[in-house]
Parts: structure tokens; sequence; C-alpha cells
């Protein structure tokens, strides 16, 4: 299944982002067992500062994707001061539809 992750930073903790923001590359570069990161970017405030993040995950369960954000080093820090976890229906740009779509024109 396919998850959006919308997380929103505490207020004031600029600095504490960029502190652990390699850390949290690693994480989302690592991925975890049964769980694969796709897309993911900040989230930006009217001024161009980060203060968020958006992350879309394919998981095989929305418990395994619940642990993989609570291992995030934003999360363990304490930096996030709300965290959405939404099964999704991607349904645009979906790179499985493209591929297969590519793959039907090609056998014809």
């Amino acid at each position: 299944m396919f998850l959006a992750v919308i997380a929103a930073d505490r207020p004031g903790l600029q600095a504490l982002r960029a502190e652990t923001k390699q850390r949290h590359m690693r994480h989302l570069d690592g991925g975890a067992p049964g769980v694969r990161v796709l897309q993911s970017g900040p989230l930006l405030s009217p001024d161009g500062s980060e203060r968020g993040s958006l992350i879309v995950l394919k998981a095989d369960s929305v418990a395994g994707a619940q642990s993989f954000v609570d291992a995030d080093p934003y999360n363990q820090a304490g930096l996030f001061e709300t965290v959405e976890i939404h099964p999704w229906l991607w349904r645009r740009g979906n790179p499985y539809l493209e591929e297969e779509a590519v793959s039907a024109a090609a056998a014809t």
C-alpha cells in the first residue's frame, strides 16, 4: 500500500532540523523491512523556510509505516509537533502504471 506521511515541525526548531537532517536523510534512504520511501521533501513556510516533512511510502502495513516514522531521527529528536499517516490511492504519476503502459504499448 501507499501512504502519505505529513509531519509538522514544532515552531522555532529550525536549528534542530538542521542538526538532524543528515541522520534523517540516511534513515529515509535506508528504508526498513516492508517499508520503502518513494518520495520525500520538506514542507515550506511562505518565507521558504522548512517547517515540516512530506514522505510518500510504500509499506506492507500502516503499523510498519508507523514504526518507520517513530524511528525517524527528526521524530526521535522531538522536531515533529504532529505526524499524520494516511493510506493513499496513488493515481496520477504512478510510476508502476506508467511502466505497465509502456510495456503494453511495446507488446503491440
